[in-house]
């Protein structure tokens, strides 16, 4: 979360350089008209066409070496030391697309790094950074939500592959996966110690031991999933870690999924440089809608409360990054995933109230389609993914704070 008022390495610097040289130079494409961004097909999904215009960003910013660039290079990585940061701030500044299905770069890759055999990481991870093999996250099934450790999608040993079947759901992008990171029970008498992480083909099974069902959601939005597995093989190199060691992958991908550990995301869009907190006078996206938006004659952002309310979230932001900031000194934290269950719990509830407050200030307006109202309501789920914010405040009251457990 670093900005350029950090000071760069040597490093950094050089790369920096060559990073925003290098943008100058390959500017993505324009952008698809709206009409083009969206499935004609199966409503609230995302159009084939917007799908290909992604990845051919991403595949060209992988060929820059704006993509994984502090993986090492055996690996498909650039090599270098904590420049991914810097390759997503120059990235941020004129404002790029976004890179499709974020689970192979925000956490896959990393815990295939991890935990995987020299195999699968020299296999899988090259093709992860590139985008050139899509992928989806198989934890959450309709008894193993919030207690992930509670799978039933079973995998059955039978010579040298394993046979899946179960179960997920809330499966994000499985309609365009090619691979799915997969949890398993393998022993159904241990909770903890019988669950078992495979690294699973999806895409050439699909319609076969595979079947992706969509799950529309009130927006109309439609990019999760549940997927079925009857009788999926796969090969027993496809394991990552031991044989019942699979709840340690998943402590390591949630680390990640949540926002914290050794790898920076590679980011594709989001807001340009000077609309960053802690850069020069800054006009946000919240602070421009206020501006933007009448009531009564005059400006939203002329009204007090709204200042105030804006104000407040700003406030929490900035805090929000600077407690980033320090969770990337390495030692500092007391516990190896406090800084992952902060972030998760911050930013998810952040983003709502930022969300409701956008709502607010459009008004009526913002029952329309694509605007605030929308928005507001998709970010209720970012309180539920990858752990709710309930769990997160118990595990960082029992873990962290030393509270007894809730009975």
């Amino acid at each position: 979360m670093n900005d350029e008022a950090t000071v760069d390495t040597p490093e950094q610097a050089e790369f920096r350089a060559y990073c925003r040289e290098w943008l100058s130079n390959n500017k993505p494409g324009p952008p698809l008209p709206p009409e083009k961004r969206r499935s004609k097909t199966v409503p609230g999904r995302t159009s084939q066409e917007m799908q290909d215009y992604q990845l051919a960003w991403q595949k060209s910013a992988y060929e820059g070496g704006l993509v994984g660039c502090d993986y090492p290079k055996e690996y498909g990585g650039g090599g270098r030391t904590d420049c991914q940061r810097v390759a997503n701030q120059e990235m941020q500044r004129i404002g790029v697309p976004e890179f499709p299905g974020p689970a192979a770069l925000s956490h896959g890759a990393p815990t295939l790094l991890v935990h995987g055999s020299e195999f699968i990481k020299k296999r899988f991870i090259p093709k992860m950074l590139s985008g050139e093999e899509q992928w989806c996250q198989g934890f959450s099934e309709p008894n193993a939500g919030s207690d992930v450790a509670n799978q039933e999608t079973f995998a059955e040993k039978r010579g040298d592959s394993w046979v899946v079947n179960g179960q997920k759901i809330w499966t994000s992008e499985a309609h365009w996966a090619d691979w799915i990171l997969l949890v398993t029970r393998t022993d159904r008498s241990h909770k903890h110690k019988g669950i078992t992480y495979f690294v699973a083909p999806m895409k050439e099974n699909l319609g076969k031991t595979v079947e992706v069902r969509p799950l529309v959601q009130i927006t109309g939005e439609a990019h999760f999933n549940e997927v079925f597995f009857t009788d999926l093989t796969i090969p027993d190199e496809y394991r990552v870690d031991e044989v019942g060691k699979g709840w340690s992958v998943v402590m390591t991908e949630l680390k990640y999924e949540r926002g914290a550990g050794d790898f920076v995301q590679p980011l594709g869009g989001g807001y340009p440089a000077s609309d960053k907190p802690g850069s020069a006078p800054v006009e946000t996206p919240i602070v421009g809608l206020a501006k933007r938006t009448t009531r009564l004659g005059k400006a939203a952002a002329d009204d007090p409360v709204v200042r105030d309310r804006i104000m407040q979230i700003l406030i929490r932001r900035a805090g929000f990054e600077q407690a980033n900031r320090r969770g990337q000194v390495k030692g500092l934290l007391d516990h190896p995933m406090r800084i992952a269950m902060q972030h998760k719990l911050v930013s998810s509830e952040l983003y709502q109230d930022l969300a409701a407050l956008s709502a607010d200030i459009a008004g009526a307006p913002s029952t329309l389609s694509g605007s605030s109202a929308a928005g507001y309501i998709s970010s209720l789920g970012g309180t539920i993914l990858a752990g709710t914010s309930e769990i997160q405040r118990n595990q960082l009251g029992e873990r962290i704070l030393g509270m007894p457990k809730t009975k």
